[in-house]
């Protein structure tokens, strides 16, 4: 028994297909220009289907299982051939047996640069590779689209036709996903999902299933990754006092290193050179535009004892109506507070009706008709 099991002869009463290499996917057992006996057995293993195909029309299929040819399991074939109920005769047909489990490991790539936009770094070429992984659903569509009439179909002889496919989706999922440069490295499984669900339609359409499709790498180009590392190593000396710190325990921990007295002589020179290094650094990225000063506060203010209006708390005049800012105490002279009647420090009235014009008299002189306070 080798890769199938069959009997030549006039007519054959054997269909089989066994070990089948695993990256096979259509195989045609070599029913040649022999019939097929009717009653002969049928074997499908576990993941093959096996389609009979009459004079180029597709008719019946057979799932995994063991089976005796009659008119009652053909359906279609007999209908096709207009065979009577128990019809015994012998009868031509082809037999192709479909592989139905995962065709894993199959490889895809860009064999040329993807043409991106980036908002930091404009214009870039990116190459990536990654894995897929897809097995046959619908083994009618898959020989109708794909197979042909091939005595076998591999996976190989698929793969830069999927391959294509895969890198085109991939470029306009990039490119409308909008991902940062500097991020996309973070991004590989929503990428891979985004394309995986972007294809599926395009491998329903040959009968397939895309099962699985990763994205192993994306590489940049070799100024971008430059540019990524210098960002990255300026992220790292950010803080320069530790930098400093750091610095100088490496020159101790050197200079302990070297055996006789030269090492520690040296020792003081290089802690200098390197303290004068890390100091200038320190200096030159602290070194920012000073910020602009505050806005000084706006001077405290009051209302003026006359007016009402607010003035600078020091003045003595009102500025708005020329009065004085504070009415004083006509018997103690101290300061009186505002819309007070009597004075805080020795309890004197501070208003009195003038003689003249019976106007309210708050300083020593009225307001209305200036004449001296009684």
């Amino acid at each position: 028994m080798g890769l199938f099991d069959f009997i030549k002869g006039q007519t054959i009463d054997v269909i089989e297909a066994s070990n089948l290499p695993r990256d096979m996917v259509v195989f045609r057992f070599p029913v040649q220009d022999n019939e097929i006996k009717m009653g002969a057995s049928l074997t499908v293993r576990e993941g093959q289907c096996a389609v009979f195909v009459s004079e180029g029309a597709i008719a019946d299929i057979f799932g995994p299982g063991r089976y005796e040819l009659q008119t009652q399991n053909m359906p279609v074939l007999t209908k096709l051939k207009s065979w009577p109920y128990g019809f015994k005769s012998p009868f031509k047909a082809e037999v192709y047996f479909v592989n139905t489990t995962l065709i894993t490991n199959q490889k895809w790539g860009t064999s040329n640069p993807v043409l991106l936009r980036d908002a930091e770094f404009g214009m870039i070429r990116l190459q990536a590779y990654g894995l897929y992984t897809y097995r046959v659903t619908r083994p009618e569509i898959f020989l109708r689209q794909i197979f042909g009439a091939l005595p076998s179909f591999g996976a190989g002889e698929l793969a830069d036709y999927l391959r294509r496919l895969i890198v085109s989706c991939l470029s306009d999922v990039v490119g409308e996903m909008r991902i940062p440069a500097i991020d996309i490295a973070g991004q590989y499984e929503e990428i891979g999902a985004a394309v995986r669900g972007r294809m599926q339609p395009r491998f329903e359409e040959m009968g397939l299933e895309l099962q699985n499709l990763a994205v192993e790498n994306i590489s940049l180009p070799e100024n971008v990754e430059k540019a990524i590392d210098q960002r990255t190593s300026m992220g790292v000396l950010g803080d320069m006092g530790r930098y400093t710190q750091y610095q100088t325990a490496e020159a101790i921990r050197d200079f302990a290193r070297n055996e006789g007295t030269g090492g520690f002589a040296g020792m003081g020179v290089g802690l200098g050179a390197g303290l004068n290094v890390g100091q200038a650094m320190a200096g030159s990225f602290a070194a920012q535009p000073a910020a602009a000063p505050a806005p000084a506060p706006a001077p405290d203010t009051r209302p003026c004892a006359s007016c009402g209006q607010p003035i600078p708390a020091e003045a003595k005049f009102c500025p708005h109506c020329g009065k004085p800012a504070a009415a004083a105490c006509p018997k103690c002279g101290a300061a009186a507070v505002p819309g007070a009647k009597f004075c805080a420090a020795c309890g004197a009235a501070l208003t009195v009706k003038c003689p003249k014009c019976g106007a309210e008299v708050t300083g020593q002189f009225c307001a209305a008709c200036g004449e001296p306070r009684p």
